[in-house]
């Protein structure tokens, strides 16, 4: 018997980034939206009211309202594996952790579904902030797949490049409405044109590129890189900043901030000068720093600096930007200052705490910078002596 696939969409997650970007995508698209969770009440409220409310933080603060959606329990395992059966499309949007939980699921999804008479190709957009995301999952599956299923020919892995805005939301606003989600205006998903098996999607707001690493570096080593470098001279300027609107208020601060991000854009358009170039650089810079001033969207500067581990990471948007100006024969000196006012990073949520990971990453700096470029940052003491030195230096300089 030959299954009806519908245009329906089968989305692993139903955070944030979920609901107000995915989510919202597919079902102004025209299609259902299944939201696949972990947390129960969330999908419980979906399957209540089959709708929930995006509210748009800007000037003039409007909602839209989300509709066609409901919610299957993750743990519900025999109703996963039958909406994948039956999905036009899949997405996962879950972060690196929840992304490596749901593999299983996901490869028992794609066996079911292939077992199935006229089962079509499936495209899986993979909607996180992880570089070579397509390689991640391709790997993942691979081992947890029947030997020789073929999974180039039936599986599209579609990168993407996630550039909308979501800010933490404070606990009242949760509880007036545990479906509600705040995000900014932004509303376009870059993703690879390539790796589709399907036609795309005919929906407003996809931005389809070829070459999608290209655009993937943009977002990391322009977006994320620029966020983060407010959040940490904004701390060091003055640790009461809740905001990041606060710190680029500050006319020294935001100076500083563009020409950090001028700096890593001069390596991305040498190493992608047939994606990018120097106009539509500045234009991109430009709005970004707009979008990060947008007082409604309350993004706070703990949100976007925490997580020292990992931001400051050897293929995060600090390191993995220094690393591509070295290759590229590039100054990075800037970049290089971002990262070490990023050692001084110690904001707390709105509960006055610390993440517990930062709390770990303070023991590593106070026992010298040196520690942090190579625990953390994974500098070599050979290789990389240089860029270790000029650190030292910049610390010495900011600790007097």
């Amino acid at each position: 018997m030959t299954k009806e696939f519908k245009n329906k969409l089968v989305l692993f997650g139903a955070g944030k980034i979920g609901r107000s970007f995915i989510g919202q995508l597919f079902s102004r698209g025209g299609y259902e939206v299944v939201f696949i969770d972990i947390y129960k009440p969330v999908i419980d409220e979906l399957n209540r009211r089959h709708n929930f409310n995006l509210v748009i933080k800007s000037e003039e603060e409007y909602v839209i309202n989300i509709q066609n959606v409901r919610g299957v329990f993750a743990g519900d395992v025999e109703r996963v594996l039958e909406e994948i059966t039956t999905a036009r499309i899949i997405a996962v949007s879950v972060g690196l952790n929840g992304l490596k939980s749901i593999m299983p699921l996901i490869a028992k999804g794609l066996i079911k579904r292939f077992e199935t008479e006229g089962a079509l190709p499936i495209d899986i957009i993979i909607a996180e902030n992880l570089r070579n995301a397509a390689e991640f999952m391709n790997n993942a599956l691979k081992e947890l797949l029947p030997e020789g299923y073929p999974l180039g020919e039936r599986v599209g892995l579609i990168e993407t490049s996630i550039g909308k805005m979501v800010p933490i939301m404070l606990k009242k606003d949760t509880e007036k409405d545990i479906l509600q989600v705040f995000s900014e205006s932004y509303n376009t998903l870059i993703l690879d044109k390539l790796a589709f098996k399907n036609p795309i999607p005919a929906i407003e707001g996809l931005a389809p590129k070829e070459n999608m690493k290209a655009w993937v570096d943009r977002k990391l080593f322009i977006h994320n890189l620029g966020h983060a470098a407010t959040a940490y001279l904004g701390y060091l300027f003055d640790s009461r900043f809740v905001y990041i609107y606060e710190a680029l208020e500050v006319p020294e601060i935001y100076r500083k901030v563009k020409d950090i991000m001028l700096q890593s854009a001069d390596a991305l358009i040498k190493k992608y000068p047939m994606d990018f170039n120097k106009e539509s650089m500045l234009s991109h810079i430009n709005d970004l720093l707009k979008r990060f001033s947008n007082k409604a969207l309350g993004d706070s500067v703990f949100r976007v600096g925490c997580d020292l581990n990992r931001k400051l990471g050897p293929n995060d948007r600090l390191v993995g930007a220094i690393n591509l100006a070295i290759e590229m024969n590039m100054p990075y000196d800037k970049i290089l200052f971002a990262l070490v006012c990023g050692c001084y990073f110690r904001a707390t949520d709105q509960e006055g705490k610390m993440l517990p990971s930062d709390i770990e990453f303070d023991k590593i700096y106070k026992k010298n910078i040196r520690k942090v470029m190579i625990n953390i940052c994974d500098f070599n003491e050979s290789r990389d002596l240089s860029v270790i030195e000029q650190a030292e230096e910049m610390d010495k300089a900011l600790k007097f």
